[in-house]
């Protein structure tokens, strides 16, 4: 099959063939239809992060099964599917209290042995599989916990958001941070995830929603998904724009650039007893600081890790929403490629020009 292969960091992808092996007992072989570039993939690319090489990237997709190993019961060739970095075990501690985002056994439990066969390899060498999915390929063999079987009548290209960028935005506000209705919420970058933050809080019912990037079509796009108020960080001191904007602050901000400086930002942009949390992949060693003394006014500033989702139940209602209406991801979608365009992709993603691109299988 045809694959986007990472050989070497920094640097871009290689469009390669690779094989696939046969499920194992439980794991299910996909036909990708569609694969979404997140900003994270662009993370490991450019070495803000760790990985092993050579790896086929992607973790934002939805497909078709096509074939299931003995043990599987959950799903049948012919399924429609969403796949999800966060595969879990089923019974660690997190798993078993609700919080399966955060499994702690996923990497022994749901993958291949030292001594078996690799999922995938290029020329008979092991090549590793990206965040247990690797979604840049014609087809992806995985765990049966790293998907979930949804309607045959969503769009499966607009499913594959929902895998990644949705998850993580919509369920930091449902989910991490409990956005009530009636508060006041502030984004920080209008990319993918943030723009799902900005339709999570309207969904939840927020009062207010301040969108804030430095991109003004990114702006557009926010206030044709809910945002009341947009900030154009390029012109004005952010933090003080939403300041004045509300009167004293937020009661909940979202950080969706990855960035020391915004995080920072969200935390500057919160009232007193606000909460402030990161959903952008900060990079590896970097510290983010604020002030203490901002503490005894009981500001917090928290993490989320996909949106601390429980995929298999979140995103069929996420489809539920897409379906009725609720939910905004034709707009998202800035540009549909091919597989060959992967890199001119990335590099739009660079510029800030996009929202998201998909590959369409």
């Amino acid at each position: 099959m045809k694959a986007a292969v990472l050989k070497e960091i920094p640097g871009n992808l290689e469009i390669s063939e690779v094989s696939i092996d046969a499920p194992g007992p439980r794991e299910v072989l996909i036909r990708t239809a569609a694969a979404g570039l997140c900003h994270s993939d662009l993370h490991f690319m450019e070495g803000k992060y760790p990985y092993m090489t050579p790896a086929v990237l992607g973790h934002e997709s939805a497909g078709i099964v096509e074939a299931v190993g003995r043990d599987v019961s959950y799903v049948k060739p012919g399924d429609h599917v969403i796949t999800c970095l966060s595969v879990f075990c089923g019974h660690c501690s997190y798993c078993i209290e609700g919080r399966p985002s955060l499994c702690s056994n996923k990497e022994v439990e749901c993958n291949r042995g030292p001594g078996e066969a690799p999922r995938l390899s290029i020329d008979g060498a092991p090549a590793f599989q990206f965040l247990n999915l690797s979604s840049f390929a014609e087809q992806m063999l995985v765990h049966e916990h790293a998907i979930v079987k949804i309607r045959e009548d969503m769009p499966l290209d607009r499913a594959a958001l929902i895998g990644c960028g949705v998850m993580t935005g919509v369920g930091a506000v449902f989910r991490t941070a409990s956005v009530q209705a009636g508060e006041t919420v502030a984004v920080v970058g209008c990319g993918g995830i943030g723009l799902a933050a900005v339709q999570g809080a309207r969904i939840a019912g927020a009062g207010r929603i301040i969108a804030v990037d430095m991109v003004e079509s990114k702006l557009e796009i926010a206030r044709q998904m809910g945002a009341t108020d947009t900030v154009n960080a390029a012109d004005v001191d952010a933090v003080l724009a939403v300041h004045e904007l509300t009167g004293g602050g937020v009661h909940k901000s979202f950080e969706a650039v990855g960035l020391k400086q915004t995080a920072e930002q969200c935390f500057g942009m919160l009232r007193n007893g606000g909460t402030a949390t990161v959903i952008g992949m900060i990079p590896v060693g970097t510290m983010v600081e604020v002030h203490g003394v901002d503490f005894l006014f009981e500001k917090k500033l928290q993490g989320s890790n996909m949106g601390s989702n429980q995929f298999r139940t979140d995103m069929p209602r996420l489809v539920d929403m897409y379906l009725d209406g609720r939910l905004m991801l034709d707009e998202m979608v800035s540009a549909r490629i091919s597989l060959d365009d992967i890199n001119e992709g990335f590099e739009a993603m660079k510029s800030g020009s996009v929202a998201r691109s998909v590959i369409e299988f």
